[in-house]
C-alpha cells in the first residue's frame, strides 16, 4: 500500500485543500503518514501570500532531493497557490519535482499520483482509478480557467478520531484585487458552492462527531453575491449562516477572512442573533491610514473601520477581534505607520497577524515607488507585535478566575500529556485530561465541550482545570 505525506503552508483554505487531496488518496488505498522518509509520495501544498511562505516550501523542497536520491521511486509535487503563480518554473532546479498542480485541480491530484506511481514502478493503475496517459514524468498542470467548478467536487473530508473542529469551503476565488494580493491570479474569480451543498456537507461532518465547523472563503462574506439573490433582504452569506446555524448537533459556527465592506446591516444583525455563532470576529484591517489604505485598493477609510468595530461590539456582548496588518506597503511613511499604531492601541485588539509588506510578481504594488527599506519593515513590524501582544496579554490575564466553556481538540501539541481547546472567543486553553492516566486522543474529553476554570495566563495561552 503506498504511503503519502502532505506538507502545508499558508492559510485555513490552504489546509481544508490539503485535507481534500489526503482523502482522495486515502479513497485509492493509500496510506497517510507523519514523516516524509517514509512516505512514497510527498506533496508540499503552497502559500504564494508572501515571499517568505515561497522560500519556506522552495527550501523544503530543495531539502527533499536528498531523500530522492535514497528514495528514487518517490513520486514529488508542488501543490497549490506557488504552483500556480509559478507554473512549469517551479520543475527547474529541482530535477526529482514530478508534479505541479495548481489550485483547480486539487481534485485530480489522486489521478496524478496513480500514473506517475504506476510509470515509476512500473505496475498497473490501481482499481477503478481513471487512466491519463502522462507523457512526460515531470508534468505540470496549472490551467487556472479548467473546470472552474472543481472545487466542489470533492467535498468529503478525512477525518482523525473524535475530531471536533472542521473546515468547510464555501467559495473559491476573489474579485477585489488588493494591490499587494496575488490571490485573484492564484485562486481566480469568485465561485461560490450553492446553500444546499454545504449544508449537506455540514450535516456529515457533524453526524461524524465534529462539533464545530469553520467556513472559509477568500473574502467569506461576500459569499454569493454575484450568483444567488437576496431574500428578505438578507444576503447570500446571512443566508448561508442561518442555514447552517440550523443544522442539529452542531455546537459552534466561525467564518473567515472577511472584508470590512461585506460587514452590511443584516450581518451585524445575524452576530447579535444567532446563538451557535461563535464570539470571534476575525477582521482584517491592513492599514489605519487612508492614503495606504486607498493605494492597497482597501474600499474603506480607517474611520469606516472604527466604526464598523464598535458596531460589531454593540452585536454581541464579549466578542473578541482579532485582525491582520501590514507594515512597510509602499509610500508608508512615519506618519502613516502612527496612524495604525494609534487605531491599534485604541481598538485593542485580541490578536493580530502583523506582516511585513512582501511584493508579489505581477502585483501592482510591486512596481509602485518608494518601496520601503527591509530594517524599516522589520522595526515597525516588531513595535506593533509589541503593542498587539501587551493587549492580548491584558485581554488573557482578565480571564484568570473566569470559568469557560472550552471545545477540546486533543492533546497539546507542547506538552501530549496535557489537553487542549478553544474558547468560543478562540482563546488557547490547556488543561489537565479526565485521569491522572489518561493521556492523548483517547481522553474522555477530547471532541467534547468541557467547562475550565482558568488558573493563569502565559503568553498567549490559559491555563486551567475542568470544573
Amino acid at each position: 500500500m503506498p504511503k503519502f505525506y502532505i506538507k502545508t503552508y499558508g492559510c485555513q483554505m490552504n489546509e481544508r485543500d490539503s485535507e481534500q487531496v489526503a482523502y482522495s488518496l486515502a479513497a485509492r488505498g493509500y496510506e497517510r503518514v507523519r514523516n516524509e522518509s517514509e512516505a512514497d509520495v510527498v506533496l508540499l501544498n503552497t502559500c504564494s501570500v508572501r515571499d517568505m511562505a515561497d522560500q519556506k516550501a522552495l527550501g523544503k523542497m530543495g531539502m527533499l532531493g536528498r531523500l530522492a536520491k535514497e528514495r528514487p521511486h518517490v513520486v514529488f509535487g508542488f501543490l497549490g497557490c506557488m504552483a500556480q503563480a509559478r507554473g512549469a518554473s517551479l520543475l527547474k532546479g529541482l530535477p526529482h519535482v514530478d508534479l505541479v498542480v495548481g489550485t483547480q485541480k486539487f481534485h485530480r491530484v489522486a489521478d496524478y499520483v496513480d500514473e506517475l506511481i504506476n510509470k515509476k514502478n512500473g505496475t498497473a493503475p490501481s482499481p477503478g482509478a481513471p487512466h491519463r496517459a502522462i507523457d512526460d514524468l515531470r508534468s505540470s498542470i496549472v490551467d487556472i480557467e479548467d473546470e472552474p467548478d472543481s472545487q466542489s467536487t470533492i467535498r468529503d473530508q478525512q477525518l482523525t478520531s473524535r475530531q471536533a473542529t472542521a473546515f468547510v469551503s464555501i467559495m473559491q476565488g476573489c474579485n477585489m484585487h488588493c494591490t499587494f494580493c496575488i490571490v485573484p491570479q492564484t485562486r481566480g474569480a469568485e465561485r461560490s458552492r450553492t446553500i444546499g451543498e454545504i449544508v449537506a456537507e455540514v450535516r456529515d461532518l457533524v453526524s461524524r462527531g465534529v462539533k464545530e465547523v469553520t467556513l472559509l472563503g477568500q473574502i467569506v462574506n461576500l459569499y454569493g453575491r454575484h450568483e444567488f439573490p437576496k431574500v428578505d433582504n438578507k444576503s447570500p452569506f446571512v443566508q448561508l449562516l442561518e442555514s447552517v446555524h440550523e443544522v442539529e448537533g452542531l455546537e459552534r459556527l466561525r467564518f473567515t477572512s472577511p472584508h470590512p465592506i461585506g460587514f452590511r446591516n443584516d450581518l451585524i444583525d445575524a452576530i447579535s442573533r444567532l446563538p451557535r455563532l461563535a464570539e470571534h470576529v476575525h477582521l482584517p484591517l491592513q492599514s489605519g491610514s487612508n492614503k495606504i489604505l486607498k493605494a492597497m485598493h482597501r474600499a474603506y477609510t480607517a474611520e469606516k473601520y472604527l466604526d464598523l468595530v464598535e458596531r460589531i461590539r454593540r452585536a454581541r456582548n464579549g466578542v473578541a477581534i482579532t485582525t491582520d496588518i501590514i507594515v512597510g506597503f509602499p509610500g508608508e511613511t512615519e506618519e502613516d505607520y502612527r496612524q495604525t499604531r494609534d487605531l491599534v492601541e485604541r481598538i485593542q485588539f485580541d490578536n493580530a497577524f502583523v506582516f511585513r509588506y512582501s511584493p508579489r510578481r505581477d502585483t501592482p504594488a510591486s512596481t509602485m515607488p518608494d518601496q520601503i527599506d527591509e530594517s524599516v519593515k522589520e522595526q515597525r513590524n516588531q513595535d506593533l507585535l509589541d503593542l498587539v501582544n501587551r493587549s492580548n496579554r491584558r485581554i488573557l490575564e482578565h480571564l484568570v478566575g473566569s470559568q469557560l466553556e472550552v471545545l477540546c481538540e486533543g492533546p497539546s501539541k507542547t506538552n501530549r500529556a496535557r489537553l487542549m481547546g478553544r474558547t468560543r472567543t478562540n482563546k488557547i486553553v490547556v488543561f489537565p485530561p479526565s485521569k491522572p492516566q489518561a493521556t492523548g486522543e483517547n481522553d474522555e474529553f477530547v471532541g467534547k465541550v468541557v467547562n475550565v476554570r482558568i488558573e493563569r495566563a502565559n503568553g498567549f495561552s490559559l491555563y486551567g482545570t475542568p470544573c
